[in-house]
């Protein structure tokens, strides 16, 4: 019997899925879309936190992580930075990073993380 759990639920997303261990997470957007990457990346990383608490999981468990950028160029380095002080050192997911158009035009970055219940 498969038992799937959702979270924060709307006509149109859950912000959080639980199916068999695994956390789904929505894609996640800073709540500023006026600050720059890094305080993007920062605010961004910090509701995936508080995501992952509210699923059981945490940051050392993530198992795979797409990131949505504007603007690759101008943009990956800076996010790396704020990225690399976030996870953990020996807990790095399977990563995809790609430039994108964005819902809204001020975002920069936007995160989909899959990772496991703690």
């Amino acid at each position: 019997m498969v038992s799937i759990t959702r979270i924060k639920t709307t006509p149109r997303a859950s912000a959080i899925v639980i199916n068999d261990g695994i956390v789904y997470l929505s894609g996640q957007v800073a709540d500023d879309p006026e600050a720059d990457i890094q305080e993007q990346t920062r605010s961004t990383l910090a509701k995936v936190d508080a995501l992952l608490a509210e699923a059981g999981s945490d940051n050392e468990h993530l198992l795979s992580v797409s990131i949505y950028l504007r603007d690759i160029d101008n943009h990956f380095a800076l996010m790396n930075e704020v990225w690399n002080a976030w996870v953990p050192e020996g807990h790095s997911p399977a990563r995809a990073c790609v430039e994108a158009h964005m819902a809204r035009s001020a975002l920069l970055v936007e995160i989909c993380v899959t990772a496991a219940v703690a």
